[in-house]
């Protein structure tokens, strides 16, 4: 692989996160609400961006808490008690952080007026008319950056979207240290070949779209070219894998190995994958077998999709059995 194949394989995620989850006493009550998946595991993987909205907008801590009020224009930011309008000063922060915002991924604070991302209440006088609100802050930078993988830490709990989400910041990353390096259009298609069976996972619609993206690689100007396979590759990955795509992954990566396989060994591979597909074993399993034996025989191409390691191995996230 080449320099800049090297780099993009090493990325560091660079990661924004609410502030209160790494630990930072700036929540409403001068606390805080470290989690310890985000500041223990997965901390040592990935850069992050610490952002408190409220106290960018000089709210400081202990404060007054925040609620969503509806109004015809949408819902505003309000404190509940003194009832001041903070909603053209969050507006504002928000739009220079998303012009400025340069990550793979965000994790917001759930629950939060400003911040969370799903289910806040939005009030008209003392009554929760809409339960179905996205703070204020978080609605304007998912407006400027559509693809961009968020959750808040809430829903990391849940193994599947855990999973999810880190394997989409660490292919964001890998894009994204590509593009920034010198890479050229063989770089590209380098890069494109080892997440072929990733992509396949989670869109094979955006799979096929991003083959015929790097097909005309060469006819096209570098910044045009750039712009369309990462638009192509982050709604690729803004899909979530399913266990049937996942198998038929795993059936397809079979396949390519089947002439360096016994019939033992392809028998012993095709139990596996029935077993995954029927919810006995977790994706780590078929996974790592395939991958052993794609290094057994030298298949390279399997070997080498990024299919087979999304992530550090220390993470384990893939040791759930799918429901």
């Amino acid at each position: 692989m080449n320099r800049t194949g090297d780099i993009a394989e090493a990325a560091r995620p660079r990661v924004a996160v609410s502030s209160c989850l790494m630990g930072e006493l700036v929540r409403f009550n001068g606390g805080h609400s470290r989690d310890r998946f985000l500041s223990g595991e997965l901390d040592p993987h990935v850069d992050w961006v610490h952002v408190c909205p409220e106290m960018e907008i000089g709210l400081g801590t202990p404060r007054e808490t925040l609620r969503l009020e509806r109004s015809p224009e949408g819902p505003r930011l309000v404190t509940r008690k003194t009832r001041v309008d903070l909603t053209d000063r969050m507006a504002a922060l928000s739009a220079e952080r998303a012009r400025a915002l340069d990550v793979d991924g965000y994790v917001f604070k759930s629950r939060s007026p400003s911040c969370g991302l799903h289910g806040i209440p939005v009030y008209e006088g003392d009554m929760a008319v809409d339960r179905k609100g996205r703070g204020v802050f978080a609605a304007r930078i998912l407006d400027a950056h559509p693809l961009l993988p968020v959750e808040d830490e809430g829903r990391l709990n849940d193994a599947l979207l855990r999973e999810t989400f880190v394997e989409r910041i660490f292919a964001h990353a890998r894009l994204r240290a590509l593009l920034e390096g010198d890479w050229r259009v063989r770089d590209l298609i380098s890069f494109h070949s080892r997440h072929k069976m990733q992509m396949l996972a989670h869109d094979p619609v955006a799979y096929g779209e991003a083959g015929r993206v790097v097909a005309r690689a060469g006819a096209r100007p570098r910044e045009e070219l750039a712009a369309d396979y990462a638009r192509v590759f982050g709604t690729a990955f803004a899909t979530k894998a399913t266990i049937g795509r996942n198998v038929n992954v795993l059936q397809h990566c079979m396949g390519m190995m089947s002439d360096s396989l016994d019939p033992a060994r392809r028998a012993d591979l095709a139990e596996v994958i029935a077993s995954y597909r029927a919810g006995l074993v977790a994706l780590s399993v078929p996974a790592t077998l395939l991958r052993h034996h794609a290094r057994g025989e030298a298949v390279e191409y399997v070997r080498d999709q990024t299919y087979f390691s999304p992530y550090p191995e220390e993470l384990r996230l893939r040791n759930h059995v799918p429901a």
